[in-house]
Formats: C-alpha cells, sequence, structure tokens
C-alpha cells in the first residue's frame, strides 16, 4: 500500500513544484508565481480504496490535512526558473516516469492527464486548475489498481496562496 500512496502523491509533487511559465508562451505570454512566502493547503476530497482497513484510510486523510499549512518562500530567482512543462516532463523522482496524454499549460489554466509509473505501481493522473500570480488551485485526481485488487480512486485540492515577503529562508 505504501508503494501505491507514494505513485498516488506524485501529482500532489508536481503541483507543488511550481506552476511557472506557460508551454505557450508566445500565445499568451508566460504565467509565473509572484515571489516571497506561499502557503498550500491539501484538501481530500474523495479516496475510495476497496479492502482498505479504516484506520489506513484515517491515517491517510490525517497526512493529508498535515501537508496543509505548509508554508514555502520563493525567491525572485527561482521562480524566473520555474517551468511546469519541465517539471512535468521529468515526472516523477526514483526512476518514475509519467507519459502525458494531454499537457495543456497555458493561459493561467492547467489541464494535463497522463499514466505515471514509480515503484512498480503505475496510476492514471490528471490535474486541472488555475494558475495566477498569486494563487493556483489545482485538483488532482489518481486512479489505479490497488495491489490487493479492486480499483482506487483519490481526488485532492491543492490551493496556494502568495501570503507575502518571505518569512522563511527559501526552500524548494
Amino acid at each position: 500500500m505504501k508503494k501505491f500512496l507514494t505513485v498516488a502523491a506524485i501529482g500532489a509533487l508536481i503541483a507543488v513544484s511550481g506552476c511557472g511559465k506557460s508551454e505557450n508562451a508566445a500565445a499568451s505570454g508566460p504565467v509565473k508565481r509572484e515571489a516571497g512566502n506561499w502557503k498550500t493547503d491539501v484538501k481530500l476530497v474523495k479516496f475510495e480504496v476497496p479492502g482498505m482497513p479504516p484506520e489506513a484510510k484515517d491515517q491517510m486523510t490525517k497526512m493529508m490535512e498535515g501537508a496543509s499549512g505548509m508554508d514555502q518562500c520563493f525567491t525572485k530567482e527561482q521562480v524566473e526558473k520555474e517551468d511546469i512543462a519541465a517539471e512535468l516532463a521529468k515526472g516523477p523522482g526514483n526512476g518514475g516516469e509519467c507519459k502525458w496524454s494531454k499537457k495543456n499549460v497555458d493561459g493561467g489554466k492547467i489541464d494535463v492527464a497522463g499514466t505515471c509509473t514509480a515503484n512498480g505501481q503505475t496510476v492514471d493522473m490528471a490535474m486541472t486548475g488555475t494558475m495566477e500570480a498569486k494563487k493556483n488551485d489545482v485538483t488532482i485526481t489518481t486512479k489505479g489498481k490497488v495491489p490487493t485488487g479492486g480499483d482506487m480512486e483519490m481526488v485532492m485540492q491543492m490551493t496556494s496562496v502568495h501570503t507575502g515577503p518571505c518569512k522563511t529562508p527559501a526552500t524548494t
């Protein structure tokens, strides 16, 4: 189950890694976050795993709640280098890989779908939402088979808001 949850979290990691330049910058110009402190909230909208004990579901919910309220400082230099198209091309760490069937990152909108594999697990993932200078709001839907059999679906909503100047040293 841990491997599966790792793959399911890939979308969250990509989403918070930085929504930067538009893939088609010439058409609508770059969409860049404003440098400074950003607070990210994560809401677990749906979590269905057949056969998962209630205690494990509660643990997952608490883990997601624990990710809420995360503060990150982004310097002007970091913001200038952000490029969501490049982040999507990399896929997850640790040898993981994503193949995107849809990768629209343009005009303040994100609409991405594909299949990601990591730790021997494969999931279908979709991310939709908006990217603005002071707010990003992305819904991540992850679907796949669980090792014990059956279909899993997890839907998370991640909202990041610019809260002002950096409070802490820059982190990424």
